[in-house]
């Protein structure tokens, strides 16, 4: 089999490995199948598309949204080549599914406006499917509704025409979309566990997602409702464009 691909941004050991030990756990792929490039720690290598499955973009601290000004040098770096990776990624509606960070990068690539309207606080929210999400072949085995872990100072504000919008929540109306046949994003996170979601909100308290002395209330808040759907995504996708 072709692998399939990785491409992490978290600088931060411990929630990099469990991210990737989760996409293993959910796509069912052994190592071997799955590569993980750590964008944070070097430029991104030469993929060519003709020897992988299908590409996979984990969530981390960067947002599209951020000022210019702004921005590390890093950032600007993996925010300029993954541009060129959707280049050919959408050009040739190869297999794509971006998590999170997923949305801002494949969002701005295509034209969506990005911005802080539509963020939500770490919690569990309830995801609902429209109509197009419900005939989604990677939808397929997914309820109507399912909750889902989410977490993020952006989101995506409007979709271009050519956007099929797939999920949506009360508070944001875009949790996933569809360029092409087969090019995903999602703003929900199918690749986490309550126990993956608290690493991360440990690993990241310093970061503005909640006040200094809501830690505890935010951990409180993963755990009000369990979260078992999400990850039948990445299994779906993973047998749906194996080769």
């Amino acid at each position: 089999m072709k692998p399939f691909v990785l491409l992490a941004t978290r600088a931060e050991d411990l929630p990099a490995d469990e991210e990737y030990r989760l996409f293993l756990r959910f796509t069912g792929l052994q190592e071997r199948d799955l590569h993980r490039i750590r964008l944070e720690a070097g430029p991104m290598p030469e993929l060519d598309l003709d020897e992988l499955s299908g590409i996979f973009v984990g969530g981390g601290p960067f947002n599209a949204s951020d000022p210019a000004d702004a921005k590390s040098a890093v950032q600007r770096r993996v925010e300029a080549e993954m541009h060129t990776l959707l280049d050919q990624v959408v050009a040739r509606d190869f297999p794509f599914l971006g998590a999170c960070y997923g949305i801002g990068t494949l969002g701005t690539h295509q034209g969506a406006t990005i911005d802080r309207t539509y963020s939500e606080p770490i919690s569990v929210t309830r995801v609902e499917l429209t109509d197009a999400g419900a005939a989604d072949p990677l939808f397929a085995h997914m309820p109507r509704g399912f909750a889902a872990f989410v977490g993020h100072k952006e989101a995506a504000h409007a979709l271009p025409p050519h956007a099929v919008r797939l999920a949506s929540s009360e508070a944001c109306p875009v949790q996933a979309f569809r360029v092409g046949r087969n090019v995903y994003a999602t703003q929900f996170h199918p690749e986490l566990d309550v126990e993956g979601i608290t690493t991360r909100i440990r690993a990241y308290a310093g970061f503005g997602y909640f006040a200094a002395d809501e830690l505890d209330l935010t951990l409180a808040a993963v755990r009000a409702e369990p979260v078992v759907h999400p990850g039948r995504l990445l299994a779906t996708f993973a047998a749906r464009y194996a080769r």
